[in-house]
């Protein structure tokens, strides 16, 4: 969790920093603006639903797929139903990629196949 969440602080940091600033002023250049929307969509995959919490692997998966651009395409509305859709996809077609993410607990064993998983993904979720 660590590796994969260690910018995670730091980029929320500048999101809300930015986000701040955008209040004020209507001309922000596009790299500001990726981070502010980047920093919508972090927001919004650390929401999980009360009294439903989530396993720290199903966790680690998506926050990867957040810090790693995966869902910049992605509408901040549907990160939701993207998360859902991500996560029966792990369970399922990538179980054994999830679980030896369980067993080794480290994401670098499991970065490359993680990557193709959400490559796949993603192109079928916009695709629909």
């Amino acid at each position: 969790m660590k590796k994969v969440a260690g910018t995670l602080r730091l980029d929320l940091a500048q999101f809300r920093e930015k986000e701040a600033f955008a209040q004020f002023g209507s001309d922000l250049d596009a790299s500001t603006q990726r981070q502010l929307a980047r920093g919508q969509r972090l927001v919004e995959v650390l929401k999980q639903p009360q009294y439903s919490p989530m396993h720290w692997a199903d966790q680690v998966m998506v926050i990867f797929a957040a810090t790693n651009g995966y869902l910049d395409n992605i509408s901040v509305a549907s990160i939701s139903n993207f998360e859902t859709g991500f996560l029966q996809l792990m369970h399922g077609q990538y179980a054994d990629l999830r679980n030896q993410l369980i067993e080794t607990q480290n994401i670098d064993a499991v970065q490359d196949g993680l990557k193709k998983a959400l490559s796949e993904y993603v192109e079928t979720f916009q695709a629909a």
